[in-house]
C-alpha cells in the first residue's frame, strides 16, 4: 500500500509525533509505501524522519495548492491519514475533496472545541455541550492568551472554527483514542458507523523492573504541571492522608510555583519533592521503589497514556475519573478512580495501598496483565494496517461503482479528478 501521513510536524516532540514515527517505520518494515506532508520541522531526531519518509513535502501558508496537489498526485496514495492537523485549513479542504480515502486521527478535543481542553481555565468546570455559539458567550473560548506576542490576549475565528469541523465531518473515517472521545464525536454529530476506537500504544520496552513497594511508601506523579493537570489536588490528597509517605513530583509548567508553595503550606516540604523533568533512568529507578502512581487530571483526559506505561511496570495507578482513563482504569481491579477534585477520597485510596502492600501488588499484577493485553503493539500496528487496507479496497470500489465506502457520499468527479 501506499500511505500518505499528514502531520503538522516533522521530528519529535511530544507522543502524537512518537506515534507517527512509529507507525510509519513499522509499516515501511512491513512493505508499505509512506510518504509525509507537514507544516514545520523540528531539529531534534528529524534525520529520522528523512530516513522513513523519504518523500516529503512542507504546506504552510506560504505554500501553493497546486504544488500540493502536484505532490499527492506524484506519490498516488491508496489512503490519506490526517493524524493531527489544524492550519492551513486549505490541506484539509484539498483532501477531502481529492477522492482518496481520507482517515482522521482525533487525538484531543482541538476538533470540537475552540479551547482545545473542554473545560473552563477558570473553574476547571468540564464542557459537556457540542460545539456551538455558547463557546463564544458565555464561554469566550474565541479568546486565548498569547506568549509571544504584544499583547496577552489574542483571538480566534469562530467561523474558523466551525469550518473545520465541518471539512472534519467529511472523512470516510475517524480514529479515537477511547470511547470517552468517540462519544464526543457523537455529540457533535460525528456518524457512529465511521468511528473506530485506536488508542496509540507505544512499543512494548521489554522490562524486568518490578516495583519493590518498600516501606518507603513513595507515590509518584510524572507530566506537565499545569492547572489541568491538578497537582494542587494532588497535593491536598497528601494532606489527607494518615499513613506515611514520601512524593515525588516529576515535571515542570506555569502551575509549579504555585503547588510549591501549597506544599509548603500545607506542611508537605519534607515528604514532597518538585524534581523536575528527569532522564529516563532516573524515572525507571522512581517507578522501581514506587508503591503507587497518581494521574490528577481534573481536564477530560483523553487518554493519559502515563498510565498505560507505568501498568507495564506492575504499579496501581489512582487518578480522578476523567476523560478517557476509565478506559483502561477499572475501579477496584488495577488501581482507584475517584470522582474529580475529591482530594479526600484520592487521599483514602492512596492510604490502603501504602497500608496494604500485598492488595498493591495485586492491584499491579493485574494493571499489568491489562495493559499487557489490551493494549499490546503488535495487535495495534495489525488492526491500523487492516483499517488502510480496507480503505484501499474501498476505494477501489468506489471507483468502479461511482460512490465512495458505504455512506454512499458521490465522488465520482472527485476520483476522476484525482486520478
Amino acid at each position: 500500500m501506499r500511505i500518505l501521513y499528514v502531520h503538522e510536524t516533522m521530528g519529535v516532540l511530544g507522543g502524537a509525533e512518537s506515534n507517527v514515527i512509529i507507525t510509519s517505520s513499522e509499516l515501511k518494515e512491513r512493505g508499505h509505501d509512506v510518504a509525509l506532508i507537514y507544516s514545520r520541522q523540528t531539529s531534534w531526531r528529524s534525520g529520522t524522519w528523512d530516513h522513513v519518509f523519504e518523500e516529503s513535502f512542507r504546506f504552510d501558508r506560504t505554500t501553493g495548492t497546486d504544488e500540493l496537489e502536484e505532490f499527492v498526485e506524484s506519490f498516488r496514495p491508496d489512503v490519506i491519514y490526517v493524524h493531527k492537523w489544524s492550519e492551513p485549513i486549505e490541506l484539509l479542504e484539498y483532501v477531502v475533496r481529492s477522492g482518496y480515502p481520507c482517515i482522521r486521527m482525533i487525538h484531543d478535543h482541538d476538533t470540537y472545541c475552540m479551547r482545545g481542553y473542554r473545560y473552563h481555565p477558570l473553574t476547571r468546570k468540564p464542557c459537556n455541550k457540542p460545539s456551538g455559539l455558547h463557546c463564544v458567550f458565555p464561554c469566550l473560548a474565541n479568546l486565548e492568551r498569547t506568549r509571544n506576542g504584544h499583547l496577552p490576549i489574542g483571538w480566534k475565528s469562530y467561523s474558523s472554527h466551525r469550518k473545520q469541523l465541518q471539512l472534519n465531518h467529511d472523512f470516510d473515517e475517524f480514529f479515537v483514542v477511547t470511547e470517552f472521545m468517540r462519544q464526543q464525536l457523537l455529540l457533535n454529530g460525528f456518524e457512529s458507523a465511521r468511528i473506530s476506537i485506536m488508542p496509540p500504544v507505544p512499543r512494548q520496552q521489554e522490562s524486568s523492573i518490578t516495583s519493590s513497594f518498600s516501606n518507603r511508601n513513595l507515590i509518584v506523579y510524572a507530566g506537565q504541571i499545569i492547572r489541568g493537570k491538578g497537582v494542587d489536588y494532588f497535593l491536598k490528597a497528601l494532606s489527607t492522608m494518615e499513613s506515611s509517605f514520601e512524593a515525588a513530583i516529576l515535571g515542570d509548567g506555569s502551575h509549579r510555583k504555585y503547588c510549591e508553595g501549597l506544599a509548603r503550606k500545607l506542611g508537605l516540604s519534607a515528604r514532597v519533592h518538585f524534581r523536575g523533568f528527569v532522564p529516563q533512568e532516573e524515572l525507571m529507578a522512581c517507578y522501581s521503589d514506587a508503591s503507587a502512581v497518581v494521574i490528577s487530571s481534573v481536564w477530560p483526559e483523553p487518554i493519559a497514556t502515563i498510565g498505560l506505561e507505568v501498568m507495564r511496570f506492575g504499579l496501581p495507578v489512582v487518578a480522578f475519573d476523567s476523560g478517557g482513563i476509565r478506559d483502561w482504569l477499572i475501579d477496584g481491579h488495577n488501581g482507584f478512580l475517584v470522582s474529580p477534585f475529591d482530594h479526600a477520597s484520592m487521599g483514602k485510596a492512596l492510604d490502603m495501598l501504602m497500608v496494604d502492600k500485598a492488595m498493591a501488588r495485586t492491584l499491579g499484577d493485574n494493571g499489568r496483565n491489562l495493559v499487557n493485553s489490551k493494549y499490546d503493539f503488535a495487535d495495534y500496528i495489525q488492526r491500523l494496517e487492516k483499517k488502510f487496507q480496507e480503505s484501499g479496497r474501498s476505494r477501489r470500489v468506489s471507483l468502479e461503482g461511482g460512490i465512495s465506502g458505504e455512506d454512499g457520499h458521490c465522488r465520482t468527479v472527485a476520483c476522476t479528478t484525482a486520478l
